[in-house]
């Protein structure tokens, strides 16, 4: 229990942090606009190339992990897709439903990685970066799509295929791949200075957060901010248990996808939600009080996997 609380802990801090500083308008009030942009176009992508391009899947399940992750992720689209029109008859807006759609579906890989290492050292870490590898991408794809068809500008497929190419989270995946499973590394100094963008992102990322919160949706949240709360924090997790052990898979395999599940989630979905169209104050609220609430809900799905998977 020390090292999940450990590892969730800075995550609250910085997100408080962010919250202060704004409110106590210690910083120019101009400046946060701009860092938003230079996550999402710089910071965010960096990491995720870096990530992938590092991340090491010998001795793996490969095909089943895959499969397993997809499937998971196919299944919640599914759930969220049918939660759609009853958000409509509740009076949830477009905006407010791509972010109930991001925050339910997105994961913080690297509060992941963090309690990974702590729980089960490199091997866990190697899991935790194929399911990266695995499910980033088509994450992405489906919440970029997401938010374009529910946009106010023009909805065709030409205006989804610009924005998925063009979007920097998804080419910073590709690359990241491209350079893994390439026949050479990266010419050190290079990835020097991609290491050195890379370790800013996810502080800056999540003192955005912090900046664009509502404290008070997040100490009395409505249902908008609860539902996809309990998507993420409990349906999630017990959605990628079951395909797992559906699967044949079992041990600390289970444990870990569980965790990947069980995560908040991911916060550069705030900078997206900003840059194109969302909900953002509905998506920081939602944020902040899934990572308070994963507090005991982490805990509780790692001891559900491994009870189910005899890890």
């Amino acid at each position: 229990m020390i090292p999940i609380f450990e590892s969730i802990l800075p995550i609250f801090l910085i997100v408080l942090l962010g919250a202060v500083l704004r409110r106590a308008k210690v910083i120019d009030q101009s400046v946060w606009p701009g860092l938003e942009i230079l996550g999402y176009y710089v910071l965010f992508p960096a990491l995720l190339f870096l990530t992938l391009a590092r991340a090491d899947f010998a001795g793996l399940e490969l095909g089943k992990v895959a499969v397993v992750s997809l499937l998971a992720i196919a299944v919640m689209t599914l759930l969220l897709a049918l939660i759609y029109p009853l958000g409509r008859l509740r009076g949830l807006s477009d905006p407010s439903y791509t972010s109930v759609f991001q925050t339910s579906s997105r994961w913080n890989a690297f509060i992941a990685l963090a309690i990974a290492q702590k729980i089960s050292g490199p091997e866990g870490l190697a899991l935790v970066a194929l399911v990266m590898a695995v499910i980033i991408i088509p994450l992405n794809l489906v919440n970029v799509a997401m938010l374009v068809w529910f946009s106010p500008g023009a909805r065709s497929l030409s205006v989804l295929v610009k924005r998925i190419v063009g979007n920097p989270l998804i080419l910073g995946c590709l690359l990241g791949l491209a350079v893994n499973f390439a026949p050479f590394g990266i010419y050190a100094p290079l990835e020097q200075a991609v290491d050195l963008i890379a370790r800013s992102s996810l502080g800056l990322g999540l003192l955005m957060v912090g900046a664009g919160l509502k404290v008070s949706d997040a100490l009395r949240p409505g249902p908008a901010v609860l539902l996809p709360t309990v998507l993420k924090l409990v349906v999630f997790p017990a959605i990628m248990i079951a395909v797992a052990l559906g699967f044949g898979l079992e041990g600390e395999t289970v444990t870990i996808l569980a965790l990947c599940a069980a995560v908040p989630t991911a916060m550069n979905g705030y900078l997206l939600a900003r840059q194109m169209g969302g909900d953002a104050p509905l998506y920081a609220a939602v944020a902040t009080l899934q990572t308070a609430a994963s507090f005991l809900t982490i805990p509780a799905a790692l001891w559900a996997a491994a009870q189910l998977a005899g890890g």
